[in-house]
């Protein structure tokens, strides 16, 4: 039987406080999106600094045939009332920006995996000392303010990371939608995401706790997050000083909820939800990935390279056979087209034969005509 004044467990959340105040923490959020969507000033508005100098994509019109997605690591310490965040963002140029989008999603799916598979094989050493981890905690998916749904591309790579990270699904520019449209929108998107399979980030649910039920349930009614990004200092017609973008009809506010999701999403991201992101991952997505390679290959072994791997070597030879089939199709077109044109020469060379005999003979007329003409001058 405890004590009157207990045995202490109930001190155990004032001594994690303290362990992670001490130990600081790591957190790293992925952006994808096209270019010129307002990642980087998204990323510089949540975490209220400067990470990254706004980008200039007016080069971007002239748009290339392919081009690969880059991968971009920008680090930075945050500290807020003595508490310290290494934060890591990783930025993806060059995805869904030119006119041969295929494959465009590879370098990040495969950026993803490759963390995972770095901080296992880490893992896997006699001595874990300071490990190298860049595993992703949140994917923020930037989707362009259309107003009609999500393109194929974006369905494509969705699907892709909703099973190897956090998902969220954000409306990028949201103030150049009216309300109504961006209400339409997201149920659209809604739709297509429940259609799809897609997996999204889900906030943990406390049964127990009604305030943060309420709360969750909130955020995920929200979902995709209409956001409006922006450093800038603005004066609103009543006076105040606020982060937001000025138009001719008033001002876009960041933090104002009836203009955007920017706090739902800073909540959800930052102050609510960031150790259950760093969590989710270590448990869930990380474990899916190591519980998949432990599955399929011995330890201590190399992760198998895509091209020693079975699936794609049955892709690669039926590519090589439609591959073969297409070239044999051209060259059974080549020879029907080579044999019209030998048909067509030969019908050609008999017209001319034909026109060069009607000359002969016209030529033979005429020389007749001229003879007798001559004849008959002689006479007279």
């Amino acid at each position: 039987m405890a004590s009157v004044g207990g045995i202490g467990i109930a001190n155990l959340p004032n001594q994690r406080h303290k362990i992670v105040a001490k130990r600081g923490g790591h957190f790293t959020v992925m952006v994808v999106g096209e270019s010129g969507l307002g990642k980087t000033t998204l990323i510089n508005t949540l975490f209220s600094t400067e990470l990254s100098p706004p980008k200039d994509y007016r080069r971007r019109h002239v748009k290339q045939l392919d081009k690969l997605t880059e991968i971009e690591i920008i680090k930075a310490e945050l500290e807020e009332k003595s508490f310290k965040v290494k934060l890591t963002v990783i930025d993806t140029p060059g995805f869904g920006d030119y006119v041969n989008n295929r494959d465009s999603w590879a370098p990040i799916i495969d950026f993803v995996d490759d963390q995972h598979e770095t901080y296992m094989r880490q893992e896997q050493q006699p001595e874990r000392g300071e490990k190298s981890d860049l595993r992703v905690h949140a994917c923020l998916y930037f989707i362009r303010p259309t107003g009609h749904t999500l393109k194929p591309l974006d369905i494509e790579i969705m699907k892709r990371l909703g099973t190897r990270v956090n998902l969220i699904p954000v409306i990028a520019k949201a103030d150049t939608l009216t309300q109504a449209d961006l209400a339409l929108f997201k149920q659209r998107i809604r739709e297509v995401i429940a259609a799809q399979g897609i997996r999204v980030y889900q906030p943990p649910i406390e049964e127990d706790d009604e305030q943060s039920m309420e709360h969750a349930k909130i955020l995920m009614d929200a979902m995709p997050f209409s956001i409006i990004g922006s450093t800038e200092d603005v004066q609103t017609p009543d006076g105040r000083t606020v982060k937001g973008r000025e138009y001719l009809w008033g001002v876009a506010e960041v933090e104002n909820e009836n203009h955007c999701d920017f706090r739902k999403l800073r909540s959800l991201l930052i102050r609510t939800y960031m150790l259950d992101l760093i969590s989710t991952t270590e448990e869930s997505h990380y474990e899916n990935y190591r519980q998949q390679q432990m599955e399929t290959r011995k330890f201590g072994e190399p992760k198998v390279k895509k091209l020693d791997n079975p699936k794609f070597k049955e892709e690669e030879e039926a590519l090589r056979k439609r591959f073969t089939e297409q070239v044999k199709a051209e060259e059974s077109r080549f020879r029907q087209w080579e044999q019209h044109l030998i048909a067509e020469r030969d019908r050609l060379n008999k017209d001319l034969e034909t026109t060069h005999s009607t000359i002969k003979s016209l030529e033979g007329e005429l020389d007749n005509l001229q003879a007798g003409y001559g004849r008959g001058s002689q006479r007279r």
